[in-house]
Parts: structure tokens; sequence; C-alpha cells
């Protein structure tokens, strides 16, 4: 599949790495465009989630937003688990 284009992409489900389980997840955090994504904290969105579900979500979403955040913001798409070994030095940096 190609890449969407981050300036015209309009549905989420066409980002990298989010399919429609994900995308509706975004959805009930109040992302509802791909551009909504840009300078989001995928830490934050991971904390909105939890609340939203009222359930701690898999840390691995972590890395998917983290992917797809920088993507929105102009780097080239990674597969959500390229970003798993960041995800961990962050938290074990807190």
């Amino acid at each position: 599949m190609k890449n969407p284009n981050r300036e015209t992409v309009s549905k989420l489900e066409a980002l990298p790495n989010i399919g429609k389980v994900i995308a509706s997840d975004l959805r009930l955090i109040g992302i509802n465009n791909p551009k909504d994504l840009i300078g989001q904290s995928p830490f934050n969105l991971h904390d909105k989630l939890c609340i939203e579900k009222k359930k701690e979500i898999d840390p691995c979403m972590i890395d998917v937003f983290m992917a797809v955040i920088d993507f929105m913001e102009g780097e080239e798409p990674l597969p959500w688990w390229e970003f798993t070994q960041k995800r961990k030095q962050i938290l074990k940096q807190e």
C-alpha cells in the first residue's frame, strides 16, 4: 500500500499503522483528523485512552501513537514496533 500524503490525508484509517479499531480509539479521545495528531504527546493520548476505556491499555499503543505522530510531523513512516525501545527509554528516565 502506498503511503498517504500527510498534507492531504483526511482519514485516520489511511495513516500507516492505523486500522479501524485504532482509528475508533483515536476518535474516542478527540483525534478526528490526521492533522489533530501534530504536536500531541503519545503518552498523554495513551493516558486519555485508558481513562475513556476505564482500563489499562497495552503500552504498545504508545508505540503506535509515537509512529503516527512522527509520520504526521514529517518523518518517514515506520512500523510501530520500531518505537518500542524509544518508549522504554523514555519511561525509564521518568
